[in-house]
């Protein structure tokens, strides 16, 4: 053959490849979309002014900062929203909100929690960082008049403090940020890991090392450059890089399998927990990846099966060796890995958004009076009764 039509032909079939991808993904998208289409969305509106205290602290919280604000703007009459620096405490008494609502509070002076409940408006808190900051969250928490938490194990820590009304309010995800998209076939990886190098995952991922070196991976965060064999992954990882939720989702579509790995509980250089509370609830990554349509394999938390079913709607793990081996099958068994994306991308959807938790916020904070009593029945069919008879 040819030198020229051998070149042509290998072109020819570069481009037939690249069709035939973006019509298996374009497909694939529409499939997402149209099941996502099929869930009932929460629709209720409370009859009632909220306001809501902003974290203040910046990326990576600012993302979260908007899932909420624009979440609540949907469920509630009237939607007031302040952050920790601005007077809040005399904008509240001024303006009477049914309720201050305070995501994280880390930063935000408890002495305005204090005039605010002193004038008889109601205060709620919602902790995004549990159980990683129990020895700051311990003095917070009980000036608040209703605590909200991600973590199932500190609901009954906060309890024994005193705390009259704790309830578990996990995190979740918000559709606008994360959902299936179609991304450009040049950034497609086989496996991808978005997070910090806290120092558990560096020893997970320094077994990992051979493994993912001989594959299209991609890394990307803070301090990874403590890997042992560093120079082994350097092309793969994008050293000290921060994505927001837009790169973020995009890379996870771009992706056949997404790596979750929650941070250690105990981890005392960047923990505050000197009580040692364990971790069993998922972190916010469990719900975002999920919403993405990718397989996820996360490891094992005590409470990860009330929110994704291992083996169908999820893929966990309990060691390196066993990340290695399921991944190595969900690659090699595309099928299989799309349909266990696809059941856990529904079940994110279906139970796991913002407004589903928000709704459960808004139900326990302002719960529906329960319906009066029927009176006893009458002697007789119910349709004379009724006057129908």
């Amino acid at each position: 053959m040819a030198p020229g039509l051998k070149r042509k032909t290998d072109e020819e079939a570069g481009r037939a490849a690249g069709y035939q991808m973006g019509w298996e993904h374009g497909y694939w998208y529409g499939l997402c979309d149209e099941a996502i289409s099929r869930i009932p969305q929460v629709n209720k509106v409370w009859p009632i002014h909220v306001m809501y205290v902003e974290t203040g602290k910046g990326f990576p919280y600012s993302p979260i900062d908007e899932a909420v604000k624009e979440t609540l703007a949907s469920l509630v009459q009237r939607l007031t929203v302040v952050n920790g620096t601005q007077p809040v405490a005399e904008l509240a008494i001024a303006d009477r909100p049914d309720m201050v609502i305070v995501l994280d509070g880390l930063q935000f002076d408890v002495g305005q929690i204090a005039a605010l409940r002193n004038n008889g408006i109601r205060t709620a808190i919602w902790l995004t960082d549990d159980p990683y900051y129990m020895d700051i969250t311990t003095s917070i928490v009980p000036h608040y008049d209703t605590v909200f938490t991600l973590e199932r194990n500190a609901v009954d820590y906060y309890k024994q403090l005193g705390c009259q009304n704790v309830h578990y309010l996990p995190f979740c995800f918000h559709p606008a940020q994360y959902r299936p998209t179609n991304p450009d076939r040049s950034s497609h990886k086989e496996i991808t890991f978005i997070g910090s190098a806290y120092l558990n995952r560096v020893n997970y991922f320094n077994e990992l090392t051979p493994y993912l070196a001989g594959k299209n991976t991609l890394i990307s965060g803070i301090w990874w450059d403590r890997l042992t064999k560093y120079d082994l992954l350097r092309s793969k990882i994008k050293l000290n890089h921060w994505m927001g939720p837009t790169d973020t989702a995009l890379t996870y579509n771009a992706s056949k399998i997404v790596i979750n790995m929650h941070r250690a509980h105990d981890d005392a250089l960047y923990n505050s927990n000197r009580i040692g509370l364990t971790a069993v609830s998922p972190n916010p990554r469990t719900f975002e990846i999920a919403a993405c349509a990718v397989l996820q394999v996360c490891d094992s938390r005590d409470d990860l099966a009330s929110f994704f079913t291992p083996g169908v709607e999820i893929v966990t793990y309990s060691s390196p060796a066993e990340l290695v081996e399921k991944m190595e099958y969900y690659l090699k068994h595309e099928d299989e890995r799309k349909q266990i994306a696809l059941r856990g991308m529904y079940r994110a959807f279906r139970d796991h958004t913002y407004a589903n938790r928000l709704h459960a916020m808004l139900s326990i904070l302002f719960p529906t009076p329960a319906p009066p009593p029927f009176p006893a029945p009458l002697d007789g069919p119910a349709e004379q009764n009724a006057g129908l008879g």
